[in-house]
C-alpha cells in the first residue's frame, strides 16, 4: 500500500471564500508546509488567486504541490450551471498548470483531481446527518443533478485530462446511502470516480469501512477527518447548519475522536488502496490560530499506521 497524506485549507477554516475572517492564503500554504505536508488542495473556488504564476511561486517556495481543486456549490439548479462550467474550466486550468504531486504506483488515476460537491440548499443543510428526516430530490431534479455532474466531468476529462471525483458531503443532496448508490448507478466509473470522506460518512450515519469496501473499484481519492462524539451528539439535537456545527468543534484532530483509524487503515490495505489521502478538520476560521498545532497532531497520529 502506497499512501501519501496531504492537506486542505478547510483545516484552517477556509470553506466559504466570502467569509471575512479567512486567514491569508499565503499563510495557509506556509503553515501547511511547516506541518510537514508536501501537497494541499486549492480550497474553495476563489480563495487562491486564479493567476497560476503567482500561486506556483508560493507553492514552490513552500515545496508544495496541488492534489485537487473543488467545486463546492449548487449542482442541481439549471440557473447555476453556467457558473459551474466556468468554475470547472478555471479550476482545471489551474490544476494542469500548477506543481503536481508525484504519481503513486497502483493508483486508479493520477492526481490532481476535480472534486465535485453539491452544496447550498438550506433544507438539506439543516438536516445534515439526519437521513430519516432530510428531504430528497424529486426524480426530475435528481436527473438534473446527474446531467450537470456529467457535464462537468466532460469538461474535466475531455478538455483538461483531469479526473473528476464525486464527494458525498453532509448538508448537500449527495450525502446519504441511497443518494450515494443512486449517483454510482447514474454516473459510470469511466465518467467519474468517488472521493469518500470517512468523517462525512460517519457523520451521516454510515460505517466508513463498509462504504470504502463497497466502492473500492471507484475509490480514486480519500478524505480523512475525525469527530468529537460529545459535540456531535449535542449538534444532532439542534437545528443547525453543518458548518455552524463545525464551528462549535464537531471536528477534531485525527485520533482524538470516535473514528477507528486502525480499522480504516486495515480496510484500505484489504482493498488495495494506493494514492492520496487528504486530512480535513473543518473549523471556524476565527480559530485558525490552532490549525497548525491540530494538523501536526493528526499527522503524528497517522504516522503509526503508515
Amino acid at each position: 500500500m502506497d499512501i501519501r497524506i496531504t492537506g486542505a485549507p478547510c483545516s484552517w477554516g477556509v470553506d466559504d471564500p466570502k467569509n471575512p475572517y479567512l486567514p491569508p492564503w499565503k499563510s495557509v500554504l506556509e503553515e501547511a508546509s511547516a506541518a510537514g505536508y508536501k501537497g494541499i488542495e486549492l480550497g474553495p473556488y476563489g480563495y487562491l488567486p486564479l493567476d497560476t504564476k503567482i500561486v506556483s511561486e508560493e507553492l514552490q517556495k513552500n515545496k508544495l504541490s496541488i492534489v485537487a481543486g473543488t467545486i463546492f456549490d449548487d449542482l442541481v439548479s439549471e440557473q447555476n450551471f453556467p457558473a459551474m462550467e466556468k468554475a470547472a474550466r478555471d479550476i482545471c486550468g489551474m490544476l494542469v498548470n500548477l506543481p503536481k504531486p508525484e504519481v503513486v504506483s497502483g493508483v486508479h488515476f493520477p492526481a490532481p483531481y476535480l472534486v465535485l460537491i453539491d452544496w447550498g440548499h438550506d433544507k438539506r443543510d439543516y438536516a445534515a446527518g439526519h437521513p430519516d428526516v432530510a428531504p430528497r430530490l424529486s426524480g426530475e431534479d435528481f436527473k438534473k443533478l446527474i446531467g450537470h455532474i456529467k457535464g462537468l466531468c466532460r469538461i474535466a476529462n475531455g478538455e483538461y485530462g483531469v479526473r473528476p471525483v464525486i464527494h458525498p458531503h453532509a448538508g448537500g443532496y449527495i450525502e446519504f446511502a441511497d443518494e450515494i448508490d443512486n449517483i454510482a448507478e447514474g454516473i459510470t466509473k469511466e465518467e467519474a470516480g468517488l472521493c469518500l470522506d470517512t468523517g462525512h460518512l460517519w457523520y451521516s450515519k454510515m460505517e466508513p469501512c463498509k462504504w470504502l469496501r463497497k466502492y473500492a473499484d471507484r475509490l480514486d481519492y480519500v478524505h480523512f477527518k475525525d469527530i468529537n462524539k460529545a459535540m456531535y451528539d449535542q449538534v444532532m439535537t439542534e437545528k443547525i447548519r453543518f458548518f455552524d456545527g463545525c464551528g462549535k468543534g464537531v471536528m477534531c484532530p485525527i485520533g482524538e475522536g470516535v473514528l477507528d483509524y486502525g480499522e480504516i487503515f486495515n480496510c484500505l490495505r484489504d482493498i488495495g488502496y494506493n494514492g492520496y489521502i487528504t486530512i480535513e478538520q473543518e473549523r471556524d476560521p476565527r480559530n485558525a490560530s490552532g490549525s497548525l498545532k491540530d494538523v501536526r497532531r493528526s499527522l503524528q497520529y497517522l504516522d503509526r499506521f503508515m
